[in-house]
């Protein structure tokens, strides 16, 4: 599938806030405890992220993010 060039004011705080962590290798428990969420909200919210980016995997939306000095 071809990423979406989605412009960043597009990408909110907070999903910018949950890529950061993932992009920092932390597993998806350890992010859901820092951002106070459940893991099932934290993998639900990387499926939304991914899913408006036009991306299959979190590891895509991270790259896409780094490429942009987003994350």
């Amino acid at each position: 599938m071809r990423p979406q060039r989605v412009p960043p004011r597009e990408i909110s705080h907070d999903d910018l806030q949950l890529l950061r962590l993932l992009a920092t290798g932390l597993p998806m428990d350890a992010v859901a405890r820092r951002l106070q969420l459940s893991e099932r909200t934290v993998r639900r919210r990387t499926r939304l992220i991914c899913d408006r980016l036009g991306f299959s995997t979190a590891i895509e939306a991270i790259v896409w993010a780094a490429r942009r000095g987003l994350v």
